[in-house]
Formats: C-alpha cells, structure tokens, sequence
C-alpha cells in the first residue's frame, strides 16, 4: 500500500499526494513520470497491467490532478511527447500496438479517441524510447529483441543494427523498462546480449548506421552454437525453446541437459547469457531455455494462457520441452535437469511433483511450494491474486490447489533427487516453503534418492545478494546437477596445507 509524497526542494516539506482512482480500494504499485519539460506529471500504477491513472498539468491556472485512464485491465506505457503521450498499449492489440494521446483533450480516457501510430502485428512490440524527436521501438521477434525507429508519425525511419540474435536488456517487470527520465535523450543507450555471450552496453545515434560499444562483453563462449526448436504442448501450442552447446558437444545422441524457464507474471526471458549457467555448457552439458506461457514473450495472451485458471498450461508447455529432447534422443530422463527461480521455483516444484518420471535432477530457487499457506502472508496473497488465483473465488482457489507441490507430495512415490535453494531473509518467498517442503519430500520419498536443503545465511531474493555468495550458491547446485547427470567436473591442483581448500573448491 504505497503512499506518494511530494518533497519540495526549496523549503524541504513533504506533502501526500491524493491521487484519483476509479477504485480507493485498489492498491498496486505506483510510478511517477515527468516530461522532460517538466511540465507534465503523470502517476502509473500496476505491476504487470499499468497505465496512467492521473495527470497534472503545472501550468494550467489552478493545477490540479485529474484522472487519466480508469479501466483498470489494460497496459498504457509510455513517455510524453510534446503535448501527446506516445504509448504502447494492449487494448484492441494482445501484441502491442503504439499510440498517440493528446494530453489536453476531453477524450484521452477514451481509446476510440486516440492515434494509432504503430499497428499491431505478427510481432510484439515491448517498448518505446523517445530519442531527438524519433521513436525507438524494442519488439520481440520469436522470442529474439529487434529495435526498429520511427518518427511520431509512425513512419519507419531505420532498424538499429543489433550485435547479433539475442535479448534487449529489460526490467523484470514490464513497467519499470518504460520509466520516463526527465532528460531529453539524444541517443539510445541499452544493455544486449546473446546465449553464448554476456552483457554489452551500446550505444545508438539516430544519424548513424552503427553502433558504438560502451562497455564490451566480457566473455564470449568459445565454439558455442545456440539452436532454435518448437515443441508442441498437449493443446496443440507451439512452445519456442532454444538450446546452447558446445560444437564438441555431439548433438546427434542423448546429453546431459538443463532446462531452465520461467513462464508467470507476464516477464519476459528472452534469448540473452545465462550467467553462472554458462559453466554447465562449458563442462559439456546443454543449456535450454523454455519461453513457455505465463511470460510475455508472445504478448497479452500468452500471459493470460498461463496464468490464473490457466497457470496448468505453462508446466505442460514445460513437459513438451522435455519430451521433445527425449523423443528426438537428445536427452534422456537420466540426463535431464530442470531449474527456476520463485516463479520458476514453483514450476520446478510442480514439475517435480506432476512428472518425476522426466527428470535426473530438479532445483527448485527461491520457491513458493505451499500455495495455501501463502494466503496467510499478506505480500504472498497479493502475489496469488495477481498470477495464481483470485483469493476471494473458491473455484479458483481449488484449481490452485492442483498444482500446489506440497500437496501433490504422494507417500511411497519416486522423486528425483532434489536440491531446494533459498535465501534466509527471502520477503518474497520464505523459507518456510523450501524447509517445509524439505521435510515432506524426504519423509514420502523412500528410494534413498537424496533431497537436501540449503538456506542461505544473509540473502534474500537474489536481487541485492553479494557477489561472493552467489558464486557460492550456484557453485553448490551446479555441482549437484553435474554430479546427478555423471558430469565430470575438472578442478584446478590444490596445496593441501591451504586451510580454505574446501572455499576454493566450491569455488572452482
């Protein structure tokens, strides 16, 4: 429940600022915007679903906040313009589309009443970034980035030539990538990179036909091939995943395996560096990475389509990710590991629990395991309401519980080995759900396959933890899916007497 305060520079007082809204009863994230000029403010609210809920117009007479837009199911994002909000909006256009509402009219609240710019298409248009007097427009093509400019028009004026196929940097969550600076930009300024390469920073002047490296990648994979396949999910779906291997790694028979995917909270993974993963590659394995529903990587729907009621149909777009390995013996269940990260953590969870027959390993990070039990955590209700279940709907409330792996724990069943990874001071996602969980597995799972538990001392989500610990924590679990998938693991020479051996072991 945000409260936005106004401070004033020039005599230090801080004053609460009563914003409209269709609902007081409603209460979401809020964004402040402000046009390069100054003039104009605008409050944002939503997290996954936002749009301008108020404007103020400092130079009006007597300034006053007035109501923008009030269907509260729909996505408005964009930045000032002049006099006109230059917009990508999802109404009337699942994929995205831009628009121009001009700030002084009567009818901005009304979409009929506002310019299309920008048509939606096969594509799915991300962002826009006003640059000189151009628009730059990140879309998704198949999942990969593409940066196209305009002008405010809507005419396409050029392409930015990217450094090859693979993923724009973007927030986790859709708005915050649309934040407004105050600032008349003159360049495109953004962060790229590939599966096989990590992140650059670049730059782009709308006057030139190339880019200019700010900060060059790091590291480069050597004789890395990355692939692009489809599987088809059991309602006839066609479910994008892309695949990172070594030339020396044989595709042609079954190799161990790491399917990593997300799929909830209409956030986007596009085809970008899997960090520390990169050392599973490296090692022989292959990296997959699943775009399966519940993301944005298709849009509005494909959000829908895998969430709420809908939620089954990610973990069964993840099932055909798998079969599609095994069935085409690029894999085998034996060889295959699958991983994520709080919404991903469940996925793995539910993965674990629906089809153990699929996997050699699972790790579950920073998970939500009990679903039911999150109702009594004010921030995990929020949570189920905005992607799992409308908590005031008993139907919808028991749909969720099908795919709750707490208790879709079965005694006497064959799980997996598991390694469950959280972080002692998680807000998001407590531990409670890894130990929890933990403790239920291990006391149904009778085949001596191991399940352990680690709960990482002064971290939380991931987001602020230190460098040092997360080399520590991925060096655990890594470790584990290699040793499950009978990886070997090379390890430099070590002087015995050293008393950190064990930390540089970890390490490498």
């Amino acid at each position: 429940r945000q409260r936005v305060m106004f401070h004033s520079i020039k005599d230090g007082k801080q004053t609460l600022l009563q914003l409209p809204q269709q609902d007081p009863d409603y209460h979401d994230y809020i964004l402040m915007m402000i046009s390069p000029d100054g003039r104009y403010h605008l409050a944002y609210q939503g997290l996954l679903e936002t749009r301008p809920i108020a404007l103020l117009d400092t130079q009006h007479p007597v300034p006053q906040w007035q109501a923008f837009i009030t269907e509260k199911n729909c996505s408005v994002l964009g930045h000032i313009m002049g006099n006109q909000l230059i917009a990508v909006t999802d109404i009337a256009a699942p994929r995205g589309r831009v628009v121009a509402i001009p700030l002084k009219a009567e009818k901005r609240n009304d979409p009929q009443s506002w310019v299309e710019l920008i048509p939606e298409s096969d594509i799915v248009i991300r962002s826009i970034t006003p640059v000189d007097n151009l628009i730059y427009v990140s879309e998704f093509v198949d999942t990969y980035s593409r940066v196209r400019i305009f002008d405010q028009q809507g005419g396409l004026v050029g392409e930015v030539p990217l450094p090859g196929n693979g993923g724009i940097a973007n927030e986790v969550f859709f708005p915050i990538q649309n934040q407004a600076s105050s600032e008349q930009r003159n360049e495109y300024v953004f962060g790229f990179s590939m599966l096989s390469q990590s992140w650059g920073v670049y730059s782009h002047h709308p006057s030139s036909d190339h880019l200019e490296v700010l900060q060059a990648p790091q590291i480069t994979i050597d004789n890395a091939i990355t692939e692009d396949y489809w599987a088809t999910s059991e309602d006839g779906t066609r479910i994008p995943y892309h695949s990172l291997r070594l030339a020396t790694t044989d595709n042609s028979k079954p190799q161990p395996t790491l399917i990593y995917a997300y799929g909830g909270y209409n956030s986007a993974r596009p085809p970008e560096y899997p960090g520390a993963m990169a050392a599973f590659v490296a090692a022989g394995g292959v990296y997959i990475l699943g775009n399966i529903r519940g993301g944005s990587e298709f849009g509005k729907a494909w959000w829908k389509n895998g969430s709420m009621q809908n939620k089954q149909n990610g973990y069964k777009d993840l099932y055909a990710i798998a079969e599609d390995l095994i069935n085409n013996q690029r894999t085998t269940p034996e060889l295959l590991a699958v991983n994520g990260r709080s919404n991903g953590g469940l996925m793995c969870g539910v993965a674990l629990t629906q089809r153990p027959d699929l996997w050699r390993a699972v790790v579950p990070q920073v998970p939500v395991l009990d679903l039911i039990g999150a109702l009594r955590h004010p921030y995990g209700r929020y949570c189920i309401d905005i992607e799992y279940a409308d908590t005031e709907s008993l139907d919808e409330i028991r749909n969720m519980v099908e795919y709750s792996p707490y208790h879709l724990i079965q005694d006497g069943t064959t799980y997996p080995p598991t390694y469950l990874d959280t972080g002692a001071t998680d807000p998001r996602c407590p531990p409670w759900h890894a130990r929890k969980f933990a403790a239920r597995l291990q006391s149904a799972n009778k085949n001596g396959q191991p399940v352990l538990l680690r709960v990482w001392e002064n971290s939380g989500h991931g987001q602020a933890t230190g460098r040092d610990s997360l080399v520590s924590q991925y060096t655990h679990w890594l470790a584990f899916v290699m040793q499950q998938l009978g990886m070997e693991m090379s390890l430099p020479s070590l002087d015995k007497n050293k008393t950190n051996q064990h930390e540089i072991t970890m390490e490498s």
